[in-house]
């Protein structure tokens, strides 16, 4: 079974809340990374080559190695046969949806999908700090969007006052749920939150690149970091017992976005390892045979915002098998294995 399938971000919010910055900012910051784009026009896309007039269906290349095409949503699966076909090299996804879109119907589209090329890989809620209210009382359904989020940018945080953004922020991750809530100022939110950034040959992983200096002081002076989130890495050389990190991943917390890598699940299942990609509420296990010769390791990686890095360390370490008499039996790979197969019920949530 390949794991290389690509991640399909839905980027959803109100008109004016900053999709299309954000949207703008990931193509700037893409460097080696190859995305591919789905809007409704090109209109304002701050992209050279999208100055052309699109038509629906029309795909253009962009210089920096992204595609970009404007789309009808609702032949949505034949854009996605586009993008994915082999030749395009594409590294993710991301559809950007309009400004009165439900997004809950794109991110049904895309769990429908019958291309096994591709995979969900999150909604993104953008909200405008300084309209909040305003946004609210106009569209009563912005609190139903945000239910379904997997991840919140609360953007044009430098326009409102401390407290004012702190309510904002409260607001928001109480009607979000289990999202992840990041602020962002210009629309820029590290590509590393949304998807895997690929490193160039040669380039050094972590340096600034002429892009984030020709744009990272977009408001005449002031440069904007991006969103802050953290990043923890974890590696196990002990299998883990699948039920206990069925439990784990069950109960994972609020603001817990991403999880991806290995996991060894030992005895449960000794030929193979489990790819796991976690996005939201969302989770699915990819089994492969054990690389010869490889070291026997689980290595995840969870990116969020406010998680508690020492509770998560702990949490995965309980998971760990505790010598022989701590050997799984087969009903506890049951729980594993319902994520392994593709459904197209909606967003599968643990």
């Amino acid at each position: 079974m390949t794991t290389q399938q690509i991640p399909v971000v839905v980027l959803a919010g109100f008109l004016g809340a900053g999709k299309t910055t954000l949207l703008n900012h990931l193509l700037r910051s893409a460097r080696g990374t190859r995305i591919g784009v789905m809007v409704n026009d090109f209109g304002d896309i701050g992209i050279d080559a999208m100055t052309v007039a699109g038509q629906v269906g029309s795909t253009v290349s962009l210089g920096n190695g992204c595609l970009c095409c404007a789309v009808d949503v609702g032949e949505l699966d034949e854009y996605l046969e586009v993008l994915t076909r082999p030749e395009s090299r594409l590294d993710v996804i991301v559809i950007e949806a309009s400004g009165l879109a439900e997004p809950e119907e794109l991110v049904r589209m895309v769990l429908a999908s019958e291309n096994e090329r591709v995979v969900y890989g999150g909604l993104v809620q953008v909200v405008d700090a300084a309209e909040f209210a305003a946004t609210r009382q106009r569209h009563p359904s912005t609190d139903r969007h945000l239910s379904l989020a997997d991840l919140v940018v609360v953007n044009k945080a430098d326009r409102v006052p401390a407290d004012e953004l702190r309510s904002v922020r409260d607001t928001v991750a109480g009607l979000a749920g289990r999202a992840a809530v990041v602020e962002s100022s210009h629309g820029r939110v590290d590509p590393e939150l949304l998807f895997d950034r690929v490193v160039p040959e040669g380039e050094i992983e972590g340096q600034m690149s002429i892009e984030d200096i020709l744009y990272g002081s977009e408001d005449g002076g002031h440069a904007h970091p991006h969103a802050a989130y953290e990043t923890l890495s974890v590696t196990a050389s002990t299998p883990l017992h699948p039920r206990r990190l069925m439990a784990f991943l069950d109960s994972r917390p609020e603001g817990l976005y991403r999880i991806k890598g290995f996991v060894d699940l030992g005895p449960a299942d000794p030929a193979n390892r489990y790819t796991v990609h976690a996005v939201g509420r969302f989770l699915r296990f990819y089994p492969e045979p054990w690389p010869a010769g490889e070291e026997r390791l689980t290595q995840l990686v969870l990116i969020g915002s406010g998680v508690d890095a020492a509770g998560l360390r702990k949490e995965l370490a309980s998971c760990e098998l505790n010598g022989p008499q701590d050997t799984p039996d087969e009903p506890s790979m049951w729980g594993v294995l319902r994520y392994v197969q593709r459904t197209e019920e909606g967003p599968e949530e643990s």
